[in-house]
């Protein structure tokens, strides 16, 4: 086999019929373009969405959960002891919000190696008061630093920056609907009311919107002391930890110790956020079936092109066999069409998919939800580029291959005779 001939003979059939060329080209071109551009624009939403929720939710959340109490006093009865006893209007039992020996927890959990970081809060629910306007909200103590080292807090600053907080002890920052429904803005007095009466005046010194509703319009944070003073308490009241692991699948298991060991409530990440995992595997599992579907319509449309390309090339082939070609050598040109035109098709297509990414990425995005996204999310991810130029080869070749089979077993006689 003679590859140069081979090779020379592929090149005289592709520009010779240059249009039917160049649509396989073009049909190899959108389908992987397609595919490019919905894979990043999807995939980048997707991430977005799912960095809202994460990047704000700690991998394990520990607090005191005020619940039943297990046993009731009538189970303690001897008499009673092995039936049935039932209790109605059964209340919580009177417990302390504040976590039992919080600061030496979190020395603890400072120390585990899995253990990326932890930051504690203090929450107190307050009243919002703005001259005659007063809103209902709940107010945290939170150590900025470390909030937005391990949560990206200051991602959804508007204006000011969680330094502030530090500088001004007597600061907050207000969340976007609060001061939206209160006409205030950075550098305005506000003053706190909490549930035991005290007044607390404070000054704003910045405003965060994180897109979600129920958050922005009742939450602001303050220094942890803030609230501590609010509250009436000592520095060591700590009603909240919020742990990040280094890996997230470690906080399933990981919380159910912490809970037995400290008699504490550890809600982790997938439990928190169950009912938005569900809706994150949906939309990705529509977005590679429709994804899928645009590569087996471009491999199908491919497949029709050659399939013909052959058929009208039935003399040609009548001819080289006739010449001394070899079946084999037959099959070779053709299959050596296909794999040209998937791989130039698929070039092209990873382009195209990229260039449209790429202005996708640049298109303005302004939403009052989404307050510091400017563009439309895209993901450049490499591995989209992979799979749309291995389709491109793999479809091609078999769009080629099953055609040319049949060009293989042509007997030349019958095709010249039929001339």
């Amino acid at each position: 086999m003679n590859f140069r001939v081979i090779f020379d003979i592929t090149r005289t059939h592709l520009t010779t019929r240059i249009k039917q060329s160049a649509i396989a080209a073009l049909g190899v071109t959108f389908g992987i373009g397609t595919y490019i551009i919905m894979m990043s624009f999807m995939t980048g939403l997707n991430g977005l969405l799912d960095d809202m929720v994460l990047n704000r939710t700690p991998h394990i959340h520990l607090y005191n959960e005020i619940k039943p109490s297990p046993q009731q006093p009538i189970d303690f009865y001897a008499p009673l002891a092995g039936q049935l006893n039932v209790v109605h209007s059964v209340k919580p039992k009177r417990s302390q919000v504040r976590i039992h020996n919080a600061l030496p927890l979190i020395a603890h959990l400072e120390a585990d190696a899995r253990v990326q970081g932890v930051s504690p809060q203090a929450t107190a629910k307050v009243f919002y008061l703005a001259g005659s306007n007063e809103l209902n909200g709940i107010i945290s103590g939170i150590k900025p630093l470390e909030e937005m080292r391990l949560f990206n807090f200051d991602e959804y600053i508007l204006h000011g920056s969680p330094k502030d907080l530090i500088r001004n002890r007597n600061g907050i920052l207000l969340g976007a609907g609060i001061a939206k429904k209160m006409s205030l803005a950075p550098g305005d007095r506000i003053q706190v009311s909490s549930t035991n009466g005290g007044i607390f005046p404070l000054k704003i010194v910045g405003i965060f919107q994180t897109g979600l509703a129920e958050i922005d319009n009742s939450q602001s944070y303050v220094n942890l002391k803030t609230v501590q003073q609010i509250l009436g308490e000592g520095s060591n009241f700590i009603s909240d930890i919020n742990v990040k692991l280094w890996d997230m699948e470690e906080a399933a298991s990981m919380s159910k110790v912490i809970g037995e060991q400290f008699k504490l409530t550890a809600i982790d990440i997938n439990t928190a956020n169950a009912q938005f995992e569900t809706g994150t595997s949906i939309r990705n599992m529509i977005s590679y079936a429709v994804s899928i579907t645009l590569l087996i319509v471009a491999g199908f449309g491919i497949y029709n092109i050659l399939n013909m390309f052959i058929y009208e090339k039935m003399n040609d082939i009548a001819i080289l066999k006739a010449t001394g070609f070899s079946g084999f050598d037959v099959k070779m040109i053709f299959i050596s069409q296909a794999l040209i035109i998937g791989f130039i098709g698929g070039i092209l297509g990873l382009l195209l998919g990229y260039g449209v990414s790429v202005l996708i990425d640049h298109t303005p995005f302004e939403t009052e939800a989404l307050p510091t996204v400017k563009t439309y999310p895209v993901n450049f991810d490499p591995l989209f580029y992979i799979i749309g130029i291995s389709f491109a080869l793999v479809s091609t070749f078999l769009a080629g291959y099953l055609p040319a089979r049949k060009a293989q077993n042509i007997d030349p006689v019958e095709i010249i005779r039929g001339q």
